[in-house]
């Protein structure tokens, strides 16, 4: 499973080229996320692991009258935020959540979408970015439960060579399942400083391919990005090659008009400063 330095090399590098379709397979949630901030009143937002800017972006455009802010550690992705921001209320930055800090610029909001789970020491990154933001600051952030509920992996996994894909050990480490147990997140919030921890299960569609053939868009994008990517890289040819043709087999299965769909779920967490 990634792990946070791997976005800083390969991983950050084969997301930033894969931004318009990562987007896309994470459209729901980054509505779901955009509903929950619609209410709000903000001034100040910080976008916690930003990426390719998406939520940022959406987020200045729904608070015109905000100043939004969006970090990541890969430059790559946020030289793409950059070239995609034509938003004068947004700005980009290559920085370390854990060690960002402005006095003159404290949030009153801080949101991610599933680019938390990737702190070495959770509680003193949570920790911090409460101190760096105002008292009244609001956090909502989403991640992904459990593996087993998350079937655009698990039905690939099972295409695979038992053990191709590592499923998540017990205990933190960080990677895309790393806050899976809302337990765990409600005590390293806790421990941090958070208050009002509440939790809200969101499934929604994991959109791996679409257009004239999407299919063939999924299997490539499948191929590209993500645990069963890296994992399939790791086959010989002949395994590579019959993974292939179960992969097609399956997402051809999961044709929804003129996309794939695949079941994916993920928490968003709200709490308080």
């Amino acid at each position: 499973m990634t792990d946070g330095s791997e976005w800083q090399g390969q991983v950050g590098q084969t997301w930033s080229r894969e931004w318009r379709r990562t987007d896309r397979s994470f459209a729901g949630l980054t509505d779901r996320l955009l509903q929950v901030a619609r209410g709000m009143q903000i001034e100040r937002a910080l976008d916690v692991g930003c990426g390719a800017g998406e939520l940022s972006l959406a987020l200045a455009r729904s608070h015109p009258q905000a100043v939004i802010r969006g970090i990541d550690i890969s430059e790559e992705l946020v030289e793409v935020a950059r070239e995609r921001a034509s938003n004068n209320n947004v700005k980009f930055a290559v920085m370390d959540a854990g060690e960002w800090d402005d006095a003159s610029w404290k949030p009153d909001l801080i949101m991610s979408r599933h680019g938390v789970m990737f702190f070495d020491d959770p509680v003193r990154a949570f920790s911090h970015l409460r101190m760096a933001a105002t008292p009244e600051a609001r956090l909502v952030f989403s991640c992904f439960q459990r593996f087993d509920n998350n079937p655009w992996l698990t039905g690939l996994a099972g295409l695979l060579p038992d053990g191709a894909v590592e499923k998540p050990a017990p205990g933190y480490r960080p990677g895309p399942f790393a806050f899976a147990d809302r337990d765990f997140v409600s005590d390293t919030l806790s421990e941090a400083g958070w208050k009002n921890i509440e939790f809200e299960p969101v499934d929604f569609a994991y959109i791996a391919g679409a257009g004239d053939d999407p299919v063939e868009d999924a299997v490539s994008y499948l191929l590209s990005i993500g645990p069963a990517a890296a994992a399939a890289r790791a086959l010989d040819h002949d395994e590579r090659a019959l993974f292939i043709a179960k992969l097609r087999s399956y997402l051809s299965s999961r044709v929804d008009g003129s996309i794939v769909a695949l079941g994916a779920a993920a928490w968003i967490v709200t709490a308080t400063a």
